[in-house]
Protein backbone atom coordinates (compact mmCIF):
# COMPACT_ATOMS: atom_id res chain seq x y z
CA UNK A 1 0.00 0.00 0.00
CA UNK A 2 2.90 2.37 0.78
CA UNK A 3 4.30 2.12 -2.75
CA UNK A 4 0.83 2.55 -4.26
CA UNK A 5 0.29 5.77 -2.32
CA UNK A 6 3.75 7.08 -3.16
CA UNK A 7 3.26 6.76 -6.90
CA UNK A 8 -0.13 8.42 -7.01
CA UNK A 9 -0.10 11.78 -8.74
CA UNK A 10 -0.08 14.93 -6.65
CA UNK A 11 -3.50 15.74 -8.08
CA UNK A 12 -4.96 12.42 -6.95
CA UNK A 13 -3.36 12.61 -3.52
CA UNK A 14 -4.75 16.12 -3.03
CA UNK A 15 -8.20 14.96 -4.17
CA UNK A 16 -8.24 12.00 -1.78
CA UNK A 17 -7.13 14.15 1.15
CA UNK A 18 -9.78 16.78 0.39
CA UNK A 19 -12.44 14.07 0.08
CA UNK A 20 -11.32 12.57 3.43
CA UNK A 21 -10.64 9.26 1.66
CA UNK A 22 -7.09 9.43 2.97
CA UNK A 23 -5.54 11.54 5.71
CA UNK A 24 -2.52 13.80 5.34
CA UNK A 25 -0.89 11.75 8.12
CA UNK A 26 -1.43 8.54 6.17
CA UNK A 27 0.11 10.09 3.05
CA UNK A 28 3.05 11.50 5.01
CA UNK A 29 3.68 8.23 6.85
CA UNK A 30 3.70 6.36 3.54
CA UNK A 31 6.30 8.72 2.10
CA UNK A 32 8.43 8.56 5.26
CA UNK A 33 8.36 4.75 5.07
CA UNK A 34 9.34 4.91 1.41
CA UNK A 35 12.19 7.29 2.23
CA UNK A 36 13.44 4.94 4.94
CA UNK A 37 13.36 1.98 2.55
CA UNK A 38 14.76 3.60 -0.60
CA UNK A 39 16.66 6.80 0.16
CA UNK A 40 19.81 5.10 1.52
CA UNK A 41 20.39 3.69 -1.97
CA UNK A 42 19.89 6.92 -3.94
CA UNK A 43 20.77 9.68 -1.42
CA UNK A 44 18.15 12.11 -2.71
CA UNK A 45 16.90 13.55 0.59
CA UNK A 46 19.76 14.79 2.76
CA UNK A 47 17.94 16.52 5.61
CA UNK A 48 14.85 14.72 6.89
CA UNK A 49 12.31 16.51 9.09
CA UNK A 50 10.10 13.53 9.92
CA UNK A 51 8.70 14.74 13.23
CA UNK A 52 7.90 18.16 11.82
CA UNK A 53 6.24 16.54 8.80
CA UNK A 54 3.95 14.46 11.00
CA UNK A 55 3.02 17.47 13.12
CA UNK A 56 2.17 19.46 10.00
CA UNK A 57 0.18 16.53 8.56
CA UNK A 58 -1.84 16.30 11.78
CA UNK A 59 -2.47 20.06 11.63
CA UNK A 60 -3.63 19.71 8.02
CA UNK A 61 -6.07 16.98 9.01
CA UNK A 62 -7.35 19.00 11.95
CA UNK A 63 -7.92 22.04 9.74
CA UNK A 64 -9.90 19.96 7.26
CA UNK A 65 -11.95 18.39 10.04
CA UNK A 66 -12.71 21.88 11.33
CA UNK A 67 -14.24 22.87 8.01
CA UNK A 68 -11.36 24.93 6.59
CA UNK A 69 -11.25 25.33 2.82
CA UNK A 70 -8.16 23.31 1.76
CA UNK A 71 -5.54 25.06 -0.40
CA UNK A 72 -4.45 23.33 -3.64
CA UNK A 73 -1.53 21.32 -2.20
CA UNK A 74 -3.17 20.59 1.16
CA UNK A 75 -1.36 17.81 3.01
CA UNK A 76 1.12 16.94 0.24
CA UNK A 77 4.59 16.05 1.60
CA UNK A 78 7.49 17.80 -0.15
CA UNK A 79 11.25 18.15 0.39
CA UNK A 80 12.75 21.41 -0.90
CA UNK A 81 15.92 21.91 -2.91
CA UNK A 82 18.85 22.49 -0.54
CA UNK A 83 19.65 25.84 -2.16
CA UNK A 84 16.20 27.20 -1.26
CA UNK A 85 16.01 28.91 2.12
CA UNK A 86 13.71 27.17 4.59
CA UNK A 87 12.91 28.79 7.92
CA UNK A 88 14.14 26.64 10.80
CA UNK A 89 15.56 23.91 8.54
CA UNK A 90 19.20 23.90 7.46
CA UNK A 91 20.03 25.06 3.96
CA UNK A 92 23.56 24.05 2.94
CA UNK A 93 23.84 24.44 -0.86
CA UNK A 94 25.95 21.28 -0.61
CA UNK A 95 28.85 23.16 0.98
CA UNK A 96 30.60 22.33 4.28
CA UNK A 97 30.80 26.08 4.79
CA UNK A 98 27.01 26.11 5.26
CA UNK A 99 26.67 22.79 7.09
CA UNK A 100 25.02 24.44 10.10
CA UNK A 101 23.23 27.27 8.27
CA UNK A 102 19.61 27.54 9.46
CA UNK A 103 17.71 30.41 7.79
CA UNK A 104 15.19 32.48 9.68
CA UNK A 105 12.91 32.82 6.65
CA UNK A 106 11.46 30.89 3.75
CA UNK A 107 12.35 32.13 0.31
CA UNK A 108 9.50 32.96 -2.02
CA UNK A 109 9.03 29.58 -3.72
CA UNK A 110 9.01 27.78 -0.36
CA UNK A 111 6.71 30.43 1.09
CA UNK A 112 4.22 29.89 -1.74
CA UNK A 113 4.30 26.10 -1.50
CA UNK A 114 3.75 26.18 2.25
CA UNK A 115 0.89 28.67 1.86
CA UNK A 116 -0.61 26.19 -0.63
CA UNK A 117 -0.64 23.50 2.07
CA UNK A 118 2.49 21.39 1.67
CA UNK A 119 4.02 19.37 4.50
CA UNK A 120 7.80 19.70 4.83
CA UNK A 121 9.73 16.42 4.55
CA UNK A 122 13.17 18.07 4.48
CA UNK A 123 15.74 19.01 1.82
CA UNK A 124 16.97 17.42 -1.42
CA UNK A 125 20.60 17.08 -2.48
CA UNK A 126 22.44 19.46 -4.83
CA UNK A 127 25.95 19.88 -6.26
CA UNK A 128 28.21 22.16 -4.23
CA UNK A 129 26.77 25.67 -4.64
CA UNK A 130 24.47 24.19 -7.31
CA UNK A 131 27.39 24.27 -9.77
CA UNK A 132 26.95 21.71 -12.50
CA UNK A 133 24.48 19.07 -13.61
CA UNK A 134 25.79 16.14 -11.56
CA UNK A 135 24.65 16.03 -7.93
CA UNK A 136 27.56 15.34 -5.59
CA UNK A 137 29.17 17.35 -2.82
CA UNK A 138 31.62 16.86 0.07
CA UNK A 139 28.89 17.27 2.69
CA UNK A 140 26.38 14.60 1.65
CA UNK A 141 27.98 12.67 -1.21
CA UNK A 142 26.44 11.62 -4.53
CA UNK A 143 22.80 11.25 -5.54
CA UNK A 144 22.30 8.17 -7.71
CA UNK A 145 19.88 7.54 -10.52
CA UNK A 146 16.90 5.37 -9.51
CA UNK A 147 16.88 3.74 -12.96
CA UNK A 148 20.53 2.65 -12.62
CA UNK A 149 22.26 3.22 -9.30
CA UNK A 150 25.67 3.37 -11.00
CA UNK A 151 24.59 6.46 -12.96
CA UNK A 152 24.19 10.17 -12.28
CA UNK A 153 20.78 11.63 -11.41
CA UNK A 154 21.79 14.90 -13.08
CA UNK A 155 21.65 18.27 -11.36
CA UNK A 156 21.60 20.71 -9.89
CA UNK A 157 18.05 19.72 -8.91
CA UNK A 158 19.20 16.09 -8.96
CA UNK A 159 18.01 15.23 -5.47
CA UNK A 160 14.52 16.44 -6.29
CA UNK A 161 14.35 14.54 -9.59
CA UNK A 162 15.64 11.30 -8.04
CA UNK A 163 13.18 11.65 -5.15
CA UNK A 164 10.30 12.00 -7.60
CA UNK A 165 11.36 9.00 -9.66
CA UNK A 166 11.80 6.88 -6.54
CA UNK A 167 8.41 7.79 -5.07
CA UNK A 168 9.81 9.78 -2.15
CA UNK A 169 7.69 12.87 -2.88
CA UNK A 170 4.97 13.80 -5.39
CA UNK A 171 6.26 17.29 -6.30
CA UNK A 172 9.63 19.05 -6.28
CA UNK A 173 10.85 22.61 -6.53
CA UNK A 174 14.06 23.45 -8.33
CA UNK A 175 16.03 26.06 -10.20
CA UNK A 176 17.58 26.25 -13.65
CA UNK A 177 20.37 28.41 -15.01
CA UNK A 178 22.01 26.04 -17.46
CA UNK A 179 19.63 23.08 -17.32
CA UNK A 180 19.25 22.33 -13.62
CA UNK A 181 15.54 21.52 -13.87
CA UNK A 182 15.66 19.92 -17.31
CA UNK A 183 18.82 17.77 -17.16
CA UNK A 184 17.88 15.85 -13.97
CA UNK A 185 14.31 15.45 -15.23
CA UNK A 186 15.72 13.90 -18.41
CA UNK A 187 18.09 11.61 -16.50
CA UNK A 188 15.40 10.46 -14.03
CA UNK A 189 12.42 10.11 -16.43
CA UNK A 190 10.37 12.84 -14.78
CA UNK A 191 9.11 16.24 -15.98
CA UNK A 192 10.85 19.56 -15.36
CA UNK A 193 9.88 23.00 -16.58
CA UNK A 194 12.26 25.92 -17.01
CA UNK A 195 9.63 28.71 -16.97
CA UNK A 196 9.92 32.05 -18.69
CA UNK A 197 11.99 34.52 -16.67
CA UNK A 198 9.67 36.25 -14.22
CA UNK A 199 7.01 33.54 -14.41
CA UNK A 200 8.08 32.30 -10.97
CA UNK A 201 9.28 35.32 -8.97
CA UNK A 202 12.53 34.96 -7.07
CA UNK A 203 13.20 36.45 -3.64
CA UNK A 204 15.60 37.10 -2.00
CA UNK A 205 17.82 37.79 -5.00
CA UNK A 206 20.72 40.25 -4.96
CA UNK A 207 20.62 40.61 -8.76
CA UNK A 208 16.87 40.58 -9.18
CA UNK A 209 16.83 41.93 -12.75
CA UNK A 210 18.69 38.89 -14.08
CA UNK A 211 16.95 36.46 -16.43
CA UNK A 212 19.43 33.58 -16.81
CA UNK A 213 18.58 31.77 -13.58
CA UNK A 214 14.95 30.85 -12.87
CA UNK A 215 13.07 28.69 -10.38
CA UNK A 216 10.36 26.23 -11.29
CA UNK A 217 8.51 22.94 -10.85
CA UNK A 218 9.24 19.25 -11.32
CA UNK A 219 6.88 16.28 -11.03
CA UNK A 220 6.25 12.84 -12.48
CA UNK A 221 3.79 14.11 -15.08
CA UNK A 222 3.01 17.34 -16.91
CA UNK A 223 -0.31 18.00 -15.19
CA UNK A 224 1.38 17.88 -11.78
CA UNK A 225 4.03 20.31 -13.06
CA UNK A 226 1.21 22.64 -14.11
CA UNK A 227 -0.41 22.22 -10.69
CA UNK A 228 2.78 23.29 -8.92
CA UNK A 229 3.32 26.12 -11.42
CA UNK A 230 -0.18 27.39 -10.59
CA UNK A 231 1.06 27.83 -7.01
CA UNK A 232 4.52 29.21 -7.82
CA UNK A 233 3.58 31.64 -10.60
CA UNK A 234 2.10 35.10 -10.28
CA UNK A 235 3.23 38.63 -9.47
CA UNK A 236 5.09 39.64 -6.32
CA UNK A 237 6.28 43.16 -5.49
CA UNK A 238 9.63 41.79 -4.26
CA UNK A 239 10.58 40.72 -7.80
CA UNK A 240 11.02 43.52 -10.37
CA UNK A 241 10.62 41.15 -13.33
CA UNK A 242 7.64 39.15 -12.02
CA UNK A 243 5.05 38.58 -14.74
CA UNK A 244 1.51 39.76 -14.00
CA UNK A 245 -0.29 36.60 -15.18
CA UNK A 246 -1.77 34.91 -12.09
CA UNK A 247 -0.87 31.33 -11.24
CA UNK A 248 -4.50 30.36 -11.76
CA UNK A 249 -3.85 30.54 -15.52
CA UNK A 250 -2.08 27.18 -15.19
CA UNK A 251 -4.70 25.48 -13.01
CA UNK A 252 -7.11 24.54 -15.80
CA UNK A 253 -7.13 21.67 -18.27
CA UNK A 254 -4.13 21.00 -20.48
CA UNK A 255 -6.26 19.27 -23.11
CA UNK A 256 -5.62 20.85 -26.50
CA UNK A 257 -5.95 19.98 -30.17
CA UNK A 258 -2.47 20.17 -31.73
CA UNK A 259 -3.75 19.79 -35.30
CA UNK A 260 -1.91 22.16 -37.62
CA UNK A 261 0.71 23.18 -35.11
CA UNK A 262 4.01 24.03 -36.83
CA UNK A 263 6.74 22.09 -35.05
CA UNK A 264 10.48 22.37 -35.68
CA UNK A 265 12.66 19.37 -34.76
CA UNK A 266 16.35 20.00 -34.15
CA UNK A 267 17.95 16.62 -33.37
CA UNK A 268 21.37 18.24 -32.88
CA UNK A 269 20.15 21.79 -32.34
CA UNK A 270 22.09 24.06 -34.71
CA UNK A 271 24.76 21.43 -35.40
CA UNK A 272 27.44 23.22 -33.38
CA UNK A 273 27.55 20.70 -30.52
CA UNK A 274 28.00 16.92 -30.33
CA UNK A 275 25.42 14.39 -29.11
CA UNK A 276 25.82 10.76 -28.12
CA UNK A 277 24.24 8.60 -30.82
CA UNK A 278 21.95 6.90 -28.27
CA UNK A 279 20.29 10.23 -27.46
CA UNK A 280 19.30 11.05 -31.02
CA UNK A 281 18.46 7.43 -31.88
CA UNK A 282 16.05 7.26 -28.94
CA UNK A 283 14.27 10.50 -29.78
CA UNK A 284 14.08 10.28 -33.59
CA UNK A 285 11.17 7.79 -33.69
CA UNK A 286 9.51 9.43 -30.68
CA UNK A 287 9.22 12.82 -32.35
CA UNK A 288 7.02 11.25 -35.03
CA UNK A 289 4.27 11.22 -32.40
CA UNK A 290 3.77 14.94 -33.01
CA UNK A 291 2.94 14.25 -36.65
CA UNK A 292 0.46 11.60 -35.48
CA UNK A 293 -1.09 14.27 -33.25
CA UNK A 294 -1.71 16.40 -36.34
CA UNK A 295 1.32 18.67 -36.24
CA UNK A 296 3.38 19.70 -39.24
CA UNK A 297 6.91 18.63 -38.31
CA UNK A 298 10.11 19.57 -40.11
CA UNK A 299 13.77 19.83 -39.21
CA UNK A 300 14.76 23.40 -38.36
CA UNK A 301 16.55 25.36 -35.66
CA UNK A 302 16.92 29.06 -34.88
CA UNK A 303 20.33 30.68 -35.28
CA UNK A 304 21.88 30.27 -31.81
CA UNK A 305 25.17 32.00 -32.59
CA UNK A 306 26.35 34.04 -29.63
CA UNK A 307 24.25 32.05 -27.14
CA UNK A 308 27.29 30.23 -25.77
CA UNK A 309 29.16 33.45 -25.08
CA UNK A 310 26.08 35.08 -23.56
CA UNK A 311 25.55 32.21 -21.16
CA UNK A 312 29.17 31.83 -20.10
CA UNK A 313 29.78 35.53 -19.55
CA UNK A 314 26.59 36.16 -17.57
CA UNK A 315 27.06 32.96 -15.57
CA UNK A 316 30.65 33.86 -14.65
CA UNK A 317 29.54 37.36 -13.63
CA UNK A 318 26.83 35.87 -11.41
CA UNK A 319 29.24 33.41 -9.78
CA UNK A 320 31.67 36.17 -8.89
CA UNK A 321 28.88 38.35 -7.56
CA UNK A 322 27.43 35.61 -5.38
CA UNK A 323 30.55 33.76 -4.24
CA UNK A 324 33.53 36.07 -4.75
CA UNK A 325 33.81 37.11 -1.10
CA UNK A 326 33.28 33.48 -0.01
CA UNK A 327 36.24 32.44 -2.18
CA UNK A 328 38.40 35.21 -0.73
CA UNK A 329 37.85 33.82 2.76
CA UNK A 330 37.65 30.08 2.09
CA UNK A 331 39.31 29.34 -1.25
CA UNK A 332 40.67 25.99 -0.06
CA UNK A 333 37.18 24.81 0.99
CA UNK A 334 35.45 25.37 -2.37
CA UNK A 335 35.69 22.90 -5.23
CA UNK A 336 38.19 23.96 -7.93
CA UNK A 337 35.54 24.19 -10.65
CA UNK A 338 33.63 26.82 -8.67
CA UNK A 339 36.85 28.73 -7.98
CA UNK A 340 37.54 28.73 -11.72
CA UNK A 341 34.04 30.11 -12.43
CA UNK A 342 34.54 32.93 -9.93
CA UNK A 343 37.93 33.77 -11.39
CA UNK A 344 36.38 33.84 -14.87
CA UNK A 345 33.95 36.41 -13.51
CA UNK A 346 36.75 38.55 -12.11
CA UNK A 347 38.51 38.68 -15.46
CA UNK A 348 35.45 40.13 -17.17
CA UNK A 349 35.56 43.73 -18.31
CA UNK A 350 32.80 46.20 -18.86
CA UNK A 351 33.28 45.64 -22.58
CA UNK A 352 32.77 41.89 -22.09
CA UNK A 353 29.47 42.44 -20.32
CA UNK A 354 28.38 45.02 -22.90
CA UNK A 355 29.13 42.65 -25.76
CA UNK A 356 27.19 39.87 -24.00
CA UNK A 357 24.15 42.13 -23.65
CA UNK A 358 24.28 43.05 -27.34
CA UNK A 359 24.59 39.39 -28.35
CA UNK A 360 21.75 38.53 -25.97
CA UNK A 361 19.48 41.10 -27.61
CA UNK A 362 20.32 39.91 -31.12
CA UNK A 363 19.65 36.31 -30.05
CA UNK A 364 16.27 37.33 -28.65
CA UNK A 365 15.18 38.86 -31.94
CA UNK A 366 16.39 35.94 -34.07
CA UNK A 367 14.48 33.51 -31.88
CA UNK A 368 11.41 35.75 -31.86
CA UNK A 369 11.44 35.76 -35.66
CA UNK A 370 11.92 31.98 -35.75
CA UNK A 371 8.77 31.53 -33.68
CA UNK A 372 6.83 33.61 -36.18
CA UNK A 373 7.33 30.62 -38.50
CA UNK A 374 6.99 27.82 -35.93
CA UNK A 375 4.84 27.24 -32.86
CA UNK A 376 7.24 24.89 -31.07
CA UNK A 377 10.84 23.74 -31.18
CA UNK A 378 11.79 20.19 -30.17
CA UNK A 379 15.33 19.12 -29.26
CA UNK A 380 17.13 16.70 -26.96
CA UNK A 381 17.42 17.91 -23.38
CA UNK A 382 20.89 16.42 -22.86
CA UNK A 383 23.80 15.62 -25.12
CA UNK A 384 24.49 12.42 -23.18
CA UNK A 385 22.62 9.63 -21.45
CA UNK A 386 23.02 9.34 -17.65
CA UNK A 387 26.74 8.82 -17.06
CA UNK A 388 28.87 7.10 -14.42
CA UNK A 389 28.01 8.64 -11.05
CA UNK A 390 31.60 8.30 -9.87
CA UNK A 391 33.06 10.75 -12.40
CA UNK A 392 32.83 14.53 -12.16
CA UNK A 393 31.51 15.03 -15.70
CA UNK A 394 31.73 13.44 -19.17
CA UNK A 395 35.14 14.31 -20.57
CA UNK A 396 34.04 13.70 -24.15
CA UNK A 397 30.81 13.50 -26.13
CA UNK A 398 30.79 11.45 -29.33
CA UNK A 399 34.58 11.70 -29.50
CA UNK A 400 34.73 15.48 -28.89
CA UNK A 401 36.65 16.50 -25.74
CA UNK A 402 34.79 18.45 -23.07
CA UNK A 403 37.13 20.98 -21.46
CA UNK A 404 34.94 21.83 -18.45
CA UNK A 405 32.07 20.51 -16.38
CA UNK A 406 29.54 22.67 -18.26
CA UNK A 407 30.58 21.81 -21.83
CA UNK A 408 28.33 18.74 -22.00
CA UNK A 409 25.30 20.83 -20.93
CA UNK A 410 25.15 23.08 -23.99
CA UNK A 411 21.94 21.57 -25.39
CA UNK A 412 20.20 22.94 -22.30
CA UNK A 413 22.09 26.14 -21.61
CA UNK A 414 21.92 27.46 -25.18
CA UNK A 415 18.15 27.42 -24.71
CA UNK A 416 18.51 29.18 -21.34
CA UNK A 417 20.15 32.07 -23.17
CA UNK A 418 17.13 32.45 -25.46
CA UNK A 419 14.78 33.20 -22.55
CA UNK A 420 12.21 30.74 -23.90
CA UNK A 421 10.19 28.40 -21.67
CA UNK A 422 11.43 24.82 -22.03
CA UNK A 423 9.97 21.55 -20.78
CA UNK A 424 11.81 18.27 -20.27
CA UNK A 425 9.36 15.42 -20.76
CA UNK A 426 10.18 11.67 -20.84
CA UNK A 427 11.07 10.88 -24.43
CA UNK A 428 11.98 7.20 -24.32
CA UNK A 429 14.65 4.77 -23.18
CA UNK A 430 17.88 3.56 -24.70
CA UNK A 431 18.35 -0.11 -25.47
CA UNK A 432 20.13 -0.32 -22.12
CA UNK A 433 17.12 1.07 -20.26
CA UNK A 434 18.37 4.60 -19.58
CA UNK A 435 15.89 7.51 -19.75
CA UNK A 436 16.17 10.20 -22.43
CA UNK A 437 14.24 13.46 -22.19
CA UNK A 438 12.69 15.47 -25.00
CA UNK A 439 12.94 19.27 -24.74
CA UNK A 440 9.77 21.11 -25.77
CA UNK A 441 10.56 24.81 -26.30
CA UNK A 442 8.06 27.57 -26.95
CA UNK A 443 8.03 31.24 -27.89
CA UNK A 444 8.76 33.80 -25.23
CA UNK A 445 6.30 33.56 -22.32
CA UNK A 446 4.35 30.73 -24.00
CA UNK A 447 4.63 28.48 -20.94
CA UNK A 448 1.06 27.21 -21.22
CA UNK A 449 1.50 26.21 -24.87
CA UNK A 450 4.63 24.26 -23.93
CA UNK A 451 2.77 22.46 -21.13
CA UNK A 452 -0.13 21.58 -23.42
CA UNK A 453 2.18 20.14 -26.09
CA UNK A 454 4.12 18.16 -23.48
CA UNK A 455 0.87 16.86 -22.00
CA UNK A 456 -0.37 15.62 -25.38
CA UNK A 457 2.97 13.95 -26.10
CA UNK A 458 3.07 12.35 -22.66
CA UNK A 459 -0.42 10.89 -23.00
CA UNK A 460 0.41 9.50 -26.43
CA UNK A 461 3.65 7.81 -25.35
CA UNK A 462 3.34 6.99 -21.60
CA UNK A 463 7.14 6.83 -21.18
CA UNK A 464 6.81 8.58 -17.83
CA UNK A 465 4.79 5.68 -16.44
CA UNK A 466 7.80 3.35 -16.51
CA UNK A 467 9.03 3.08 -12.93
CA UNK A 468 12.60 2.41 -11.78
CA UNK A 469 13.52 -1.13 -10.64
CA UNK A 470 14.11 -0.27 -6.99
Amino acid sequence: MTDEICYLSARELARRIRAREMSAREVTEAHLARIEAVNPRINAIVTLTAERALREADAADAALAGGAEPPPLHGLPVAHKDTHETAGVRTTSGSPLLATNVPARDELVVERMRAAGTVMLGKTNVPEFAAGSHTFNPLFGTTRNPYDLSRSAGGSSGGGAAALAAGLQPLADGSDMGGSLRNPASFCNVVGLRPSPGRVPSWPDEAAWGTMGVQGPMARDVADVALLLSVLAGPDPRSPIALETPGSAFAGTLEADLTGLRVAWAPRLDGSIPFEPDVVATLEPTVKVFAELGCVVEEACPDLSGADEVFRVLRAWRFELGLGTVMDRHRDRIKPAVVANIEDGRRLTGADLGRAEVLHTRLYHRVREFFERYDLLLAPVCQVVPFDADIEYPTEVDGEPMSSYVDWMRSAYLISATGCPALSVPGGFTAGGLPVGLQVIGPHRADLAVLRAGYAFERATAYGERRPPL
